[in-house]
C-alpha cells in the first residue's frame, strides 16, 4: 500500500493506479461539496471511477464486516511523493511548445483545494506568466463551497480585470472540475467551456471519437457533433455515466455541467489540471481572447445563455416538484408551449424557441437544482423565475 505525503488531485491518483498496474486507489475528498461532505473516491485499476459493479461489491463486504487479508511483512506502508510521469503525460497531449511561447498571463484559482500551485509550477519555466490564488491547502476551504463556479469564482474575476490577465483558470476541492474566468473577469460558463474545446480538439488537433454530454448540458454541443458526423451519447448527471462510455467507446469529449470534462486519450476520467491546460493550448492556437472565442461560436452554432440555481428545500419538496412534471405536465411555461417532458434524469422541460429548464433532486447534497438555458438572457431569467415561482407552490416558506 502507498500514500502520498501530500495533499494531491484525484486525476493524478487514477494515472497512477493505472500507471503502477494498482488494484485500484482512495481518495478522500468532499470534491466540489461543503466540507461536510467528505467521503471516499475510489478509482478502479483501469484509472476511473469504480463501477457499479466494483461499488456494490466493496458496500457488500463493508455491510458483512469482511476484512481484507492480513498484510505480510512485506506489504508495509509505503510513503510516497509525486513522481514526474502525470506531467510528462499532460505535456505530450497539448503542443507544450506553444504554450511555452505563448507570454499569456494567467490566473489560477485552486479555491483552496489540493490543486494548490501546481499548474504554477508547470508553467514556471515558460513566458507565461502566472499568479495562484487561495492556493494554501484549507480543508474548510475558506468558508466556500469548492464549486468552481459563480458566485464562488467573482474574486478570480476581480483579479483577473485589475491585473490585465488573458484568463483566469479554476479547479474544485480535488482538482477533477474546472472553470474558467475570461479576460474581463466574467465566468466562461460549462457550456461554452466544453462547446469551445469540442471544436479545438476536432478542428485544431485533429483528434476524432464520439462526443458524450450529461442531461444538464448545452443544445450547443448536439449542434457541434451533427455537423461534424460525430456520434453523440447523452447520459444522466454525473461524470461516472461518461466514465463508464469511455471503457467501451473512444470518447473524444465529454463534459458535465459542474465542470467534469474528459478525453478517452488521456483517462476515462475528468480532470480539472489537464483541462485548464487543454484551455491554454486552444488559447496559445487561437491567438484570441475568450471572449472572441464564445463570440465566433455563437456566430457558427447559435448564441445560448445559462443559469442554474441551488435551492434549500426539504428533499421531499425536491422529489414532489420532479414528480409533479412527470405526472401531470402544464401545455405552457413561462408563456411558452411545452413541447416535451424528458425524465432520464429528473423532469426536463423542452420548450419552443430553443429553451428548456430542468429540476433534479441533487444526488450529493440535500439540494432541489434547477438549470436553464435559452438563446438570450432576458429568456433565461424569464423562464428561472417562473421554474422558481413553480418550486414555491410545494413550500410555505418560499425557496432559498
Amino acid at each position: 500500500m502507498m500514500i502520498l505525503d501530500r495533499p494531491y488531485p484525484t486525476p493524478y491518483i487514477s494515472f497512477e493506479v493505472r500507471r503502477r498496474k494498482l488494484v485500484g486507489g482512495i481518495m478522500i475528498t468532499a470534491s466540489h461539496n461543503p466540507p461536510a461532505f467528505n467521503g471516499f473516491k475510489v478509482k478502479a485499476h483501469f484509472g476511473g471511477s469504480a463501477t457499479p459493479e466494483i461499488t456494490a461489491k466493496i458496500e457488500e463486504n463493508l455491510q458483512s464486516g469482511t476484512r481484507g487479508q492480513t498484510p505480510r511483512p512485506q506489504s508495509l506502508i509505503e510513503i510516497i511523493g509525486p513522481d514526474k510521469y502525470y506531467f510528462d503525460h499532460l505535456k505530450s497531449l497539448v503542443d507544450w511548445d506553444r504554450i511555452a511561447k505563448s507570454k499569456l498571463k494567467i490566473v489560477v484559482d485552486s479555491m483552496h483545494g489540493c490543486g494548490g500551485y501546481i499548474l504554477e509550477e508547470l508553467l514556471r519555466e515558460t513566458s507565461c506568466t502566472v499568479q495562484t490564488v487561495r492556493g494554501n491547502p484549507d480543508p474548510l476551504f475558506g468558508g466556500i463551497n469548492p464549486e468552481p463556479m459563480m458566485p464562488q469564482l467573482e474574486s478570480l474575476g476581480e483579479v483577473v480585470r485589475k491585473s490585465g490577465s488573458h484568463v483566469g483558470l479554476a479547479t474544485d476541492g480535488d482538482a477533477d472540475r474546472l472553470g474558467i474566468v475570461d479576460e474581463n473577469g466574467s465566468y466562461l460558463n460549462t457550456r461554452q467551456t466544453l462547446s469551445l474545446l469540442l471544436l479545438h480538439v476536432y478542428r485544431n488537433k485533429g483528434w476524432r471519437g464520439a462526443v458524450a454530454r450529461t442531461y444538464s448540458q448545452s443544445l450547443l454541443i448536439p449542434r457541434i457533433a451533427e455537423k461534424f458526423g460525430l456520434r453523440l451519447y447523452e447520459c444522466p448527471i454525473g461524470f461516472k455515466n461518461i466514465g463508464e462510455l469511455m471503457l467501451e467507446n473512444e470518447i473524444l469529449i465529454g463534459g458535465e455541467e459542474s465542470g467534469g470534462i474528459g478525453l478517452s486519450r488521456h483517462l476515462p476520467e475528468r480532470d480539472g489540471i489537464f483541462v485548464n491546460l487543454l484551455f491554454l493550448d486552444l488559447l496559445a492556437a487561437s491567438g484570441k481572447t475568450c471572449t472572441e472565442l464564445v463570440r465566433d461560436l455563437w456566430k457558427e452554432f447559435g448564441e445560448f445563455h445559462y443559469d442554474r440555481r441551488d435551492l434549500h428545500v426539504a428533499i421531499a419538496t425536491g422529489k414532489a416538484v420532479v414528480e409533479k412534471w412527470k405526472s401531470d405536465p402544464p401545455k405552457t411555461f413561462a408563456e411558452r408551449r411545452v413541447q416535451d417532458v424528458g425524465s432520464m434524469d429528473g423532469s426536463k422541460i423542452f420548450l419552443e424557441k430553443d429553451s428548456w429548464i430542468l429540476f433534479r433532486q441533487s444526488g450529493t447534497e440535500p439540494l432541489l437544482r434547477v438549470y436553464c438555458e435559452a438563446p438570450t438572457q432576458s429568456a433565461v431569467a424569464e423562464i428561472m423565475a417562473a421554474g422558481l415561482r413553480f418550486v414555491e407552490q410545494f413550500q410555505s416558506d418560499g425557496v432559498d
